[in-house]
């Protein structure tokens, strides 16, 4: 593919492709997901984006630099481009939607685009009452979780995740937040700022 078919690509169209990959990536700097933060990729090495740890060994060491002809072979097939690569997305088969996905990455990275609206990630610091865990009891197989607008639900210990967002979106130190299913339905996740708030935050409690 030339460089001239490049150029035909759209970066108001390539928002629209860039949706397929907001559930792993982000345009915004420093916003690191399952895969790293976009937003200054252009002309960048592979592998190289600052505070990103879960690159596989084979993009640390790939000696690419991300540009019109290396992101069109990677977006087209990421395995086939770097075997061994931890990034499972099967590839843009269609050449235009590549065009246009590399037009939009292109004008993020100059400041010349805004970011694709991404609604899958909350501020968790600012949870409602009943997004705001008070406190987590366990026994047998269930769980506990008392929220601040007063309720209390009961969660099959099978259904009930526990994760930490260290991000600026992370919740507040201390203050853990429910998320997921909301606790209406039987799955739910409890996000904690930090990995040692987990274990000090459940109590064991039989009636």
């Amino acid at each position: 593919m030339t460089l001239a078919a490049h150029a035909a690509g759209d970066p108001k169209r390539g928002a629209q492709v860039f949706r397929q990959c907001m559930a792993c990536h982000s345009v915004a700097a420093g916003e690191q997901m399952t895969g790293p933060s976009l937003a200054h990729i252009w002309n960048r090495k592979a592998g190289s984006v600052e505070g990103f740890l879960r690159y596989s060994d084979p993009m640390k060491r790939a000696d690419v630099v991300w540009n019109e002809a290396t992101l069109d072979q990677w977006l087209s097939n990421p395995a086939a481009f770097l075997p061994g690569t931890s990034m499972t997305f099967p590839g843009l088969k269609q050449s235009q939607a590549r065009q246009d996905l590399i037009a939009y990455l292109k004008a993020v990275a100059g400041g010349k685009a805004p970011p694709a609206q991404r609604g899958g990630k909350l501020d968790l610091r600012k949870a409602p009452p009943e997004g705001q865990v008070t406190s987590i009891k366990h026994c047998g197989d269930t769980y506990t979780v008392d929220t601040a607008d007063g309720r209390s639900q009961k969660v099959w210990e099978f259904n009930l995740r526990f994760k930490t967002d260290t991000s600026k979106l992370g919740p507040a130190p201390g203050k853990p937040v429910v998320v997921g299913a909301g606790m209406q339905g039987d799955r739910a996740s409890i996000v904690f700022a930090t990995p040692k708030e987990i274990s000090e935050s459940i109590k064991h409690a039989c009636p």
